[in-house]
């Protein structure tokens, strides 16, 4: 048990949160440049359709071109600011470019989970600026679904997207910033903090150094314990082996009887 204990802290526990550590501080470096650069075209990242830009997310592009007004799918089951929301995703051409999966941001759900009225994006050429994104990884066991008579997925995966909406799509998409055509609540950037997973791998790195120590020092004070016990118990019949055997005391009558007599002779 120690033992599987063990493997499993240096080769799923420990990875883990290590992997997860890395993940993080690799994203809040990407915030932290895009927040201090100032904005370039899209097309300098993502140059044709099939492009993606992983080591540019968060980056702030501009692109000029329009949406396509009448393809619209939703990103349920979001939390934003801690209250539930949908995310209102819409392809938009860009002029001379791919077509990219643009976030417009997000609407509040009505009583019971139901789809709001949601403001069309304008039909005219239009320049917005927003922030690049990685493709999320499709939701296992989520199937995309129709309700209220508007597309909903569960991961804002631009290759699903584009297999639902029969739109060709870059491999990344966009966020809005605030104050763009076709915006909707303003998603924002995540808070700059590393979290607790560097400790928690160190933990788990610990854990896995100390299991076999303790595991050695138990089943060492163990042998010790049996050790001492059985050279008592040796002791005791080497002793019990060499007294003289002796007769048996004499009873209170016994002994009267012979200093009485004794005592006559």
């Amino acid at each position: 048990m120690v033992i599987a204990f063990t493997y499993l802290c240096f080769t799923v526990l420990a990875p883990w949160q290590l992997g997860k550590h890395n993940r993080t501080s690799r994203e809040n470096r990407q915030i932290e440049y895009s927040l201090n650069t100032d904005p370039v075209p899209l097309k300098t990242l993502l140059p044709q359709q099939d492009s993606s830009a992983p080591n540019a997310q968060w980056r702030r592009v501009t692109a000029t071109g329009h949406y396509l007004p009448d393809v619209q799918v939703l990103a349920r089951l979001r939390v934003i600011e801690g209250k539930p929301a949908f995310e209102v995703l819409a392809p938009f051409v860009v002029d001379d470019g791919p077509t990219v999966l643009v976030d417009r941001g997000y609407v509040r759900p009505e009583e019971g989970s139901h789809v709001p009225p949601i403001p069309r994006p304008p039909q005219n050429t239009v320049t917005v600026t927003a922030r690049l994104r990685d493709s999320e990884p499709v939701a296992p066991g989520k199937e995309p679904l129709a309700q209220d008579g508007v597309q909903q997925v569960y991961s804002i995966n631009t290759g699903q997207v584009a297999a639902l909406t029969k739109v060709p799509l870059a491999g990344s998409y966009l966020q809005l910033t605030e104050d763009q055509p076709g915006g909707l609540g303003v998603i924002g950037v995540p808070h700059l903090d590393a979290g607790p997973f560097l400790s928690y791998g160190i933990q788990w790195i610990s854990f896995g150094i100390v299991a076999p120590l303790g595991l050695g020092y138990f089943a060492y004070s163990e042998i010790r314990a049996r050790r001492r016990e059985k050279e008592q118990r040796q002791a005791a019949a080497g002793a019990a082996t060499a007294a003289p055997d002796a007769p048996p005391a004499p009873t209170t009558v016994e002994a009267k009887l012979a200093d009485r007599y004794g005592r006559r002779r």
